[in-house]
């Protein structure tokens, strides 16, 4: 019989009133349950926002030095079970072992960043235009803030959420993706190992269509940051708006490249190949588009074909393999009715374009890596978020015209260009609409001292990870100190 989990509510670990559990499977192998967990409903999330209200004073009062120091804590326990970690990532989520490991690095890092974080000072004084007025400035936290992550980065998104929510000094209730618990519930025992206070941090599993509404328009709760599509990120928008709520929306990308004439083809080739296709693209910054310039059209699909061609399918268990299971059947179907309609829109598989069979793939939910050209640059395909590892080659007569397709798109996340001409790399960072840029580098992949996030139809506009957390997690009060009258 699969284990039990529990949620995570002021401190102790509870079941849900409804008394029902859903189950979290292996995407290699459907036949391996994970677990079963908690299906919440509204009752249990007003439990656990009423936790988290209840001790938002008495967590804003703490020193920021000693809230700084819980996720220090937490880093350092992190570091002693790495692997354990790990290979829940990849178990729950199909993930390679190198990726996963990967990730609970950066997971240590965002905490020990914002660990740091809370020795830095959060204010400015100001000078008065009346000497005996000191004019300075403090950052305040929100208070209870929904924290609703996906299931493509289920340690790392959560860490880069709840890390700086946690150090200026708000309390958190943390709803993961269904198709991801169990790595949630090994957060909340992080917390719970360091002896965070009861009520600080909260976790609640469950569907979205059933608790979600209540994470957004509870009355005790001051803000919410969500990763994951558009759609959804937009009706957190219109709720959390009407309400006066903050919100924070990190969503779809379909994130091209251009690669220029002048450009290492090889090089090109394979960091557009690693973009598109490392953890099945499923990644918002994964590569989705090749935009290519000019005569070296053939070489570089060519090479892009052959790059492709040569990835390991298979489990994320073995280190060998690139292309791992896509999260659920559903993910499956969607990516190969998405091939297919790029075919019926006039586009030529190149590479890939269906699913593997035999063993050990007819256990889980593989599907082929695949390279599309012939796509016409408004064709579905090409404008529209896929999730998988497909990417699409389209030409540009030059790089104006190419800058014109990058920019076609409704979304903005992560973008990229190869070339070795300094004007068309100040060109391209200038005027490509989206908030990564990277020269001769892989769309995917962020560092976290810096900010992230994107333009247009993949983002709210404010800004995760590095100093600018601070912007979403805080309010600025201005404070004026006039001398006794004497």
């Amino acid at each position: 019989m699969a284990e039990r989990y529990q949620n995570y509510v002021n401190g102790g670990w509870t079941d849900a009133t409804s008394g029902d559990v859903s189950t979290s499977t292996n995407p290699a192998d459907l036949s391996d349950v994970v677990g079963e967990f908690q299906a919440s409903n509204i009752a249990d999330v007003e439990a656990a926002i009423t936790a988290a209200h209840d001790v938002k004073e008495s967590w804003r009062r703490t020193s920021s030095l000693a809230r700084g120091g819980y996720l220090l804590k937490a880093a350092s326990y992190l570091e002693a079970n790495v692997e354990e970690y790990a290979q829940a990532v990849t178990r729950e989520s199909g993930k390679a072992i190198l990726e996963s490991r990967g990730e609970v690095g950066r997971a240590i890092a965002l905490l020990q960043y914002y660990g740091v974080e809370g020795s830095n000072p959060v204010g400015t004084v100001v000078p008065s235009v009346n000497p005996n007025i000191l004019l300075y400035t403090n950052r305040m936290p929100l208070g209870v803030v929904s924290l609703i992550t996906p299931w493509n980065f289920p340690i790392a998104i959560p860490i880069w959420k709840m890390a700086p929510a946690l150090v200026y000094g708000n309390t958190i209730v943390l709803k993961p993706a269904s198709a991801t618990p169990h790595v949630a519930t090994l957060i909340a025992r992080m917390w719970e190992a360091v002896d965070l206070p009861a009520g600080v941090f909260n976790l609640v599993t469950g569907s979205g269509g059933a608790v979600g509404n209540e994470l957004i328009t509870n009355s005790k709760v001051a803000a919410i940051s969500f990763t994951g599509s558009t759609r959804i990120g937009m009706n957190i928008a219109s709720e959390a708006a009407q309400r006066g709520k903050r919100y924070q929306l990190e969503m779809g990308g379909k994130n091209p490249v251009i690669v220029l004439p002048d450009a290492d083809l090889e090089q090109a080739a394979e960091i557009t190949v690693s973009g598109a296709m490392k953890y099945s693209g499923q990644k918002c910054t994964a590569t989705s588009r090749a935009i290519v310039v000019g005569n070296i059209m053939e070489e570089f699909t060519n090479l892009v074909v052959e790059k492709t061609n040569a990835l390991k399918i298979g489990p994320g268990s073995d280190p060998e393999s690139i292309i791992v299971p896509v999260i659920d059947q559903a993910s499956k179907d969607n990516i190969t009715s998405m091939i297919a309609r790029g075919v019926a829109d006039g586009g030529s598989v190149l590479a890939g374009g269906g699913v593997p069979s035999g063993s050990p793939f007819d256990k889980g939910t593989f599907v082929q890596p695949t390279v599309i050209n012939n796509v016409a640059t408004d064709a579905y395909v090409a404008c529209e978020e896929i999730f998988g590892p497909v990417l699409s080659i389209l030409p540009a007569s030059d790089a104006e015209d190419a800058l014109n397709i990058a920019n076609s798109v409704e979304y903005g996340l992560s973008a990229g260009i190869f070339t070795k001409d300094l004007n068309s790399v100040l060109d391209f960072a200038d005027r490509i609409e989206s908030g990564v840029v990277k020269i001769n580098g892989e769309t995917a992949g962020l560092e976290p001292q810096v900010p992230f996030g994107g333009m247009k139809a993949s983002s709210s506009g404010d800004r995760e990870q590095g100093k600018a957390a601070i912007e979403f997690f805080t309010q600025t009060k201005t404070i004026y100190v006039d001398r006794s009258a004497t």
